[in-house]
């Protein structure tokens, strides 16, 4: 059996069959021990999408869907995240599952982008890439029940280039009527050339010289191979300007949807009711285009573009930010989020509603600046799931953040009435999949419970029923790690006067048993962004830690998402600040405690969580033994050049950003004064600095900036370099790498 597919069942035998040091907390040391525990802990997979197929009447009347799901797990042999599905079969009555099971083992997906059944259920297409002759090619796939009905030469058409596949832009949705299909590619752009390139120069063989049309060597524009072209930033490489692609799939034509303006980046598209045309959200570029992955908060609009005439009308206010529009099955209202231009990158969002036939729109749920007696939050999400409406057209489940866990939420579209799924649910992180006539298909997981696949129905409206989980796919619960959700009320004396009285929590992960005597070293985690929220999830690193004999502590200090926009503003102009005593404050009330060794505390994090990581040693030179940045933020005022968010850069020292020029020196001068810059005079604590070298949301010259200046100073460092890596360090060699190099320098440092 190919160990990289192992199912969660498969793996629970397997597990039974490790011995674990952490049973008598003494903290693994031996690298080969922490490989053989990170190896254990990368076999559980993650799911990624699910899709329910039509309902199917049995030839004895039962009635049953099939549901086909998607999984990715770390394959450390190959280097690299496998894709695998599985199906599922479920019997029901429309309203509860009467049985249900897998059907079939595992299989590997390979060289998938896309893919997506037919609103029927009677074909699938298949965005496929694959290697030809040496050059990667992209087909366009039709196929119906066990025959590949068609297999379009994208890459050979010209018609456009590459397609897109990501969650920001990408798509891939048949029409109505199942006679079409709407995607997004990158525009074709027009030959070029050098000024001094002859006609034959560059041909290597008469087939060569054919390939090349007549039209474009017509069209070849001289002295522009060098040309810049904008991006949208980190994660969006490449992606510079989509166009709407539709395929004629009796007719094997492609062709590029006419309309949509020059200015305007196309995007998470679907087609209008009846097909008469697309509705899309679009993002404009000028003045120029910023970072847009987990940066919702970019000036956008509902467009819809007429396929008869051409004709591209404007749905929503073009002063806000728009996402995530999804069509009611009644196709008759769509539901979106909207939240501010610029400002915190991530907000709490406006869910809003556009009637399509009165033109109408309205607000569903408005931002919620502080929790009622309800204890709901608000709406903090980049993305709703595809599919999130009932059957009856009059509710949406929403996925969110709810301070530190994870609920699913039913939103009544017509009173506005929020209610939650989940909460009393001791999981801590639910995540929509899909729904589809009221069945929902969702994945939960928790710190000890890695992801699992479960079924439920969607109670009818107005009912008091709760909703009755099945489970498809079992994790298994890991009985050796113990959670819970910590909170911390700030001292007086740290108290915000302008958002007074705000609260904020803390994970704690740690080994449930341990032994009398023995106390556990702490690993310290704040969460990046910092307007993002860590929850009770499953945190493979995390456990692979409590695994050795490490209790984690992960902060979501004042300025996360899910507590209210008033904690979220809070933060605003006082980062380095107010983050930073939040997450000294949650450390030194849990070291209280006597389980914990206040001589062995590491600080770890990424991004923003570095930028307090490296604030922490050095505003609290004594206190850490072990310090671990990942892209960090170390200067604000040299990555204001640099990064593709510079709004970023302005908005969390405290200032309102504008594209029309550079702070003037006193702002630099403040955006200076609160970076962890200011502070290596002081540090002590050992620090090792990982660092992507594709970066384009933190270049990786602040790290180095950093490296240097701790250099000068003598303060002990390391520094990793990982090519071919961006901001998240998420390659399975950078991340496994990482990960050891970690864990053994905090080893080092608190052991020492």
């Amino acid at each position: 059996m190919n160990r990289a597919l192992l199912t969660v069942r498969q793996f629970g035998s397997l597990r039974r069959r490790v011995s674990y040091c952490v049973a008598c907390c003494q903290v693994t040391t031996n690298p080969e021990e922490i490989v053989k525990l990170y190896r254990e802990l990368s076999l559980f997979p993650s799911l990624s999408k699910a899709d329910l197929g039509p309902v199917i009447t049995s030839q004895y009347g039962g009635k049953y869907s099939n549901i086909y799901t998607e999984w990715s797990q770390r394959d450390l042999e190959r280097n690299e995240n496998v894709k695998f599905c599985r199906q599922y079969i479920v019997f029901h009555d429309d309203k509860s599952v009467v049985f249900s099971g897998p059907s079939g083992n595992s299989t590997e997906i390979k060289g998938e982008l896309l893919s997506k059944d037919s609103p029927s259920g009677e074909m699938k297409a298949v965005v496929r890439e694959c290697t030809i002759t040496g050059e990667d090619k992209q087909f366009l796939e039709i196929w119906s029940k066990n025959i590949k009905m068609k297999s379009i030469n994208l890459t050979a058409l010209k018609k456009h280039g590459k397609v897109y596949e990501d969650e920001q832009f990408g798509c891939l949705v048949w029409s109505h009527s199942e006679t079409h299909l709407l995607y997004l590619a990158e525009k074709k752009r027009p030959k070029t050339e050098s000024f001094f390139q002859s006609d034959s120069a560059g041909l290597s063989s008469m087939a060569e010289e054919e390939e090349i049309t007549r039209a474009e060597k017509k069209e070849a524009v001289k002295g522009e191979q060098f040309a810049f072209y904008e991006d949208w930033g980190e994660g969006l490489v490449g992606k510079s300007s989509p166009v709407l692609c539709v395929l004629d799939i009796d007719g094997d034509s492609v062709s590029v949807l006419e309309g949509v303006p020059e200015n305007i980046s196309p995007g998470q598209a679907f087609w209008a009711p009846g097909d008469t045309g697309v509705v899309f959200v679009g993002w404009w570029h000028e003045p120029f285009r910023l970072g847009l992955k987990f940066c919702p908060n970019r000036r956008s609009s509902l467009f819809y573009v007429d396929l008869t005439g051409g004709q591209c009308e404007q749905l929503s206010s073009g002063t806000n930010a728009v996402y995530s529009p999804r069509l009611s099955p009644d196709r008759c209202r769509i539901v979106y989020l909207e939240c501010s231009v610029f400002g915190p990158h991530m907000q709490c969002s406006r869910l809003c509603m556009y009637d399509w036939y009165t033109k109408k729109t309205s607000v569903v749920v408005d931002v919620v600046k502080r929790p009622g007696e309800d204890g709901f939050t608000g709406i903090y999400t980049s993305q709703l799931s595809p599919l999130c409406w009932s059957a009856d057209s009059q509710r949406v489940i929403i996925a969110c953040p709810q301070r530190s866990r994870k609920d699913l939420l039913m939103v009544d579209t017509s009173t506005g009435r929020i209610t939650s799924l989940t909460s009393k649910s001791d999981v801590g992180n639910w995540s929509l999949l899909n729904i589809e006539r009221d069945m929902m298909v969702v994945s939960c997981s928790s710190p000890n419970s890695p992801p699992s696949l479960r079924v439920g129905f969607l109670p009818p409206r107005d009912s008091e029923e709760v909703v009755v989980w099945v489970t498809l796919e079992d994790s298994q619960k890991l009985p050796d790690i113990d959670w819970q959700i910590l909170t911390f009320t700030p001292p007086p004396e740290q108290d915000n006067s302008q958002y007074p009285g705000l609260d904020f929590e803390a994970l704690l992960i740690k080994p449930k048993e341990v032994k009398d005597g023995v106390k556990l070293p702490l690993v310290v985690n704040p969460h990046g962004g910092p307007h993002s929220v860590i929850v009770a999830e499953w945190i493979m690193s995390s456990a692979v830690l409590c695994r050795m004999g490490f209790a984690s502590l992960i902060v979501n200090y004042r300025g996360s998402l899910g507590f209210g926009q008033d904690n979220i503003l809070s933060l605003r102009g006082l980062v380095g600040n107010q983050d930073v005593k939040d997450v000294q404050f949650a450390v030194e009330s849990v070291l209280k405690g006597e389980e914990f060794d206040t001589q062995k505390v590491a600080i770890s994090g990424g991004s923003h969580g570095g930028f307090l990581a490296c604030h922490l040693i050095g505003q609290y030179p004594d206190f850490y033994k072990a310090c671990v940045a990942r892209n960090p933020v170390i200067n604000l005022a040299s990555m204001i050049g640099s990064t593709d968010i510079p709004d970023w850069c302005m908005d969390v020292s405290g200032y309102n950003y504008s594209t029309d020029g550079l702070p003037d020196p006193a702002v630099w001068e403040q955006m200076l004064e609160k970076s962890p810059i200011k502070h290596v005079p002081q540090v002590k604590t050992p620090v090792l600095l990982t660092l992507g070298e594709d970066d384009k949301r933190v270049p990786p010259k602040q790290g180095v900036e950093y490296y240097r200046a701790l250099k000068a100073k003598q303060v002990p460092v390391r520094l990793l370099w990982y090519p071919g890596n961006n901001h998240a360090l998420s390659k399975v060699d950078a991340e496994s790498d990482g990960f050891m190099n970690i864990a053994l320098w905090i080893i080092q440092h608190l052991y020492q």
